[in-house]
């Protein structure tokens, strides 16, 4: 099995996906904004593709970021209900 990116960097990255922001993600996550910049960064630098569009105060999921993203969502669903007993 391949090695995982460490969870904080997939955990910001969907709060970012989910929110198109990485401020709004960081005040879910208790993070800043150059935080979650820097998790998503890392998670880029992982996959080796880009996840974000960064434009002017937004970001915009890429292409692979959209493909990314559900299941991401899914996953931390998951573990979640696996969570919930």
């Amino acid at each position: 099995m391949p090695k995982l990116p460490p969870l904080s960097a997939i955990r910001a990255f969907e709060a970012a996906a989910r929110h198109g922001s990485f401020t709004k993600a960081g005040e879910e996550l208790g993070m800043t904004q150059a935080a979650i910049s820097y998790q998503v960064k890392l998670l880029e630098d992982r996959v080796g593709l880009p996840l974000f569009l960064r434009q002017a105060r937004k970001v915009v999921l890429s292409e692979a970021g959209r493909k990314l993203a559900p299941n991401v969502t899914d996953a931390f669903q998951q573990l979640a209900a696996a969570f919930a007993g």
